[in-house]
């Protein structure tokens, strides 16, 4: 019984530094692409979304962030932009 406890709480917790990081790395798109803003539950679902296709993306041709820290969380600032452009030309059309 305690370790589906231990094993809820871990869960909870590796969601909600999920969550604080991709609101984050959302920000820092959103700041490096002026004017296009989501709110908050926007920005963080970019970059949680920006996160997993930087991961996907970049392998695939040949960048490996897995080393580094910093690389990781640049790749994934890297594909939120990517997205929120993305989001503003689909917006425009």
């Amino acid at each position: 019984m305690e370790q589906t406890i231990g094993a809820g709480t871990g869960i909870l917790s590796g969601l909600l530094i999920v969550i604080v990081i991709g609101g984050v790395i959302g920000w820092l798109a959103s700041l490096i692409v002026k004017g296009s803003g989501l709110g908050l539950l926007g920005d963080v679902l970019l970059g949680i979304a920006g996160s997993f296709v930087a991961g996907f993306l970049l392998p695939s041709i040949g960048i490996n962030t897995s080393g580094s820290l910093i690389a990781g969380i640049a790749a994934s600032v890297a594909g939120a932009v990517f997205l929120l452009l993305v989001v503003r030309l689909i917006r425009r059309a």
